[in-house]
């Protein structure tokens, strides 16, 4: 993965918009849903079966994934004249590991073994496939 394109929990938007809640503890803060929230992340629990894979395609906010079982790979891409070309190493995440998306960027995703996630998207999910 190239560093332009890193992200991480200091960079993402993921981590972006939260507020103060009245009457709750000093050092608190959260950020809620959308769409309740316009400013709030969409929040997915996910399984995925072994052998399953999502092809490539890109997300229009910065997104999130907490691996609570299992083993994945994500493979990142970058246009060119010929189609899409591999950019870097696959990133293997395993349970207890946390990937992130920068908006935009194109990826896959394989699930080696049967997964659960937890999956954050900043602001509306979308999906968008790419050739």
């Amino acid at each position: 993965m190239s560093n332009t394109n890193e992200v991480t929990s200091e960079t993402s938007n993921v981590w972006n918009n939260h507020v103060s809640i009245p009457e709750t503890p000093e050092g608190f803060t959260l950020r809620t849903t959308y769409p309740t929230n316009p400013d709030g992340a969409e929040v997915m629990l996910e399984r995925w079966e072994a052998g399953s894979e999502e092809p490539p395609h890109s997300h229009p906010g910065d997104d999130m994934t907490v691996v609570v079982e299992g083993k994945m790979s994500i493979q990142f891409y970058t246009k060119s004249d010929d189609g899409l070309v591999a950019d870097g190493e696959k990133v293997i995440l395993n349970r207890g590991d946390t990937g992130y998306v920068k908006a935009g960027r194109i990826h896959d995703a394989k699930y080696i073994e049967n997964c659960k996630l937890v999956y954050v998207h900043d602001r509306a999910f979308g999906f968008t496939a790419e050739d």
